[in-house]
């Protein structure tokens, strides 16, 4: 069996995103692990706020049927989401708003979101390491998108110390249980294909 792919993004396009370098440290796990990531950033998938009126004249926009196509490449997802206000980025939920209004032929509804697996993670400078942005992630996900998402969530707190010399997570616990969580995303990802 081929190794599966999982594609890798965070919920902020901010230079410097805390989020953004949990992505870069997710991608490289994820190919010491023997799985083939696919680290993409939302900003290079621009697109305007959500708006139905909008869908209706001018149909859905290019970058959310492009996200859909990568996501069908792949076997699985990781997401690092920023919490903004106890919540995640409205970056996310806006692309997650477009990507689920792509209908393909011959495909479950909410194609993008089905059939694969997704884990879930996020770095704050708080103590809570963005667990509460976490769990409503999770909701929507699950919810109102139907996917599969780990039940296991990495949270990791104070952010100005999170990260090492090399770009992986600097505490030993908190490493061990990323790795833990990516295994199993790898594992997950393998028997839905």
């Amino acid at each position: 069996m081929a190794a599966p792919r999982i594609v890798v993004f965070a919920g902020s396009i901010r230079t410097g995103s805390i989020n953004e370098k949990l992505a870069a440290a997710v991608a490289a796990r994820l190919a010491a692990a023997g799985a083939r990531p696919t680290h993409v950033s939302l900003k290079d998938y621009p697109l305007p706020l959500f708006d139905a009126d909008l869908m209706a004249r001018d149909g859905i926009p290019a970058p959310a049927r492009s996200l859909v196509e990568l996501f069908f490449e792949h076997q699985g997802a990781f997401v690092a989401s920023p919490e903004y206000n106890a919540s995640f980025s409205p970056l996310l939920k806006n692309a997650f708003d477009w990507m689920s209004r792509v209908n393909v032929e011959g495909r479950p509804p909410l194609p993008a979101f089905k059939e694969r697996a997704f884990a879930l993670g996020a770095v704050s400078n708080g103590a809570m390491g963005g667990y509460r942005g976490l769990t409503q992630l999770r909701t929507m996900m699950e919810l109102g998108l139907g996917a599969l998402v780990l039940p296991e969530m990495v949270a990791v707190g104070n952010a100005a110390e999170a990260f090492g010399s090399d770009g992986g997570l600097a505490n030993e616990r908190a490493a061990g249980f990323l790795d833990d969580v990516l295994g199993k995303l790898i594992r997950t990802a393998e028997l839905l294909w």
